[in-house]
């Protein structure tokens, strides 16, 4: 398993697999603007040539260069390969390529119930909190953050 730049034709696979992978309508989240202009640093891995998982992320814009903030926008694990360090790989990959860019700090959002993500993002290190009316009014998010160096 490796993680490398994610191509077009990587891109096309994503939008093709994220609804089954997620289990349900999802695809939307994969703007193409998260890989045309924000994709530096968009990747996936693969297993004997067939992608695996993916992250779509890019660095935040910052009041002053020494405040970057790296964003996870949209994670994808294909379920046969849930578990078994697939995302971890890719948030390293992304997590270095954030401190190259001189990132402060990681950032990434999920929804109330998503026990998944949270279980994840804290054994990682992340700090998660809820924010009220974080998407709008009545619409909390649980807000993972974690400080780089």
């Amino acid at each position: 398993m490796h993680s490398r730049k994610m191509s077009k034709s990587d891109f096309d696979v994503v939008v093709e697999v994220i609804d089954r992978w997620w289990g349900g309508p999802i695809s939307t989240l994969a703007h193409p603007i998260f890989f045309y202009e924000l994709g530096e640093l968009a990747h996936v891995v693969e297993d004997d040539s067939r992608i695996i998982g993916f992250l779509l992320g890019f660095i935040a814009h910052a009041e002053s260069q020494t405040d970057r903030t790296g964003y996870v926008h949209l994670v994808g694990i294909h379920p046969d390969h849930r578990r078994k360090g697939v995302g971890r790989v890719l948030y390293e990959t992304f997590l270095r390529a954030c401190e190259q860019a001189g990132c402060v700090r990681l950032k990434a959002i999920t929804t109330n119930g998503n026990e998944a993500s949270l279980r994840f993002h804290t054994s990682q290190g992340w700090e998660a909190r809820e924010v009220d009316d974080y998407a709008g009014q009545d619409r909390r998010r649980i807000v993972f953050t974690k400080e780089l160096r």
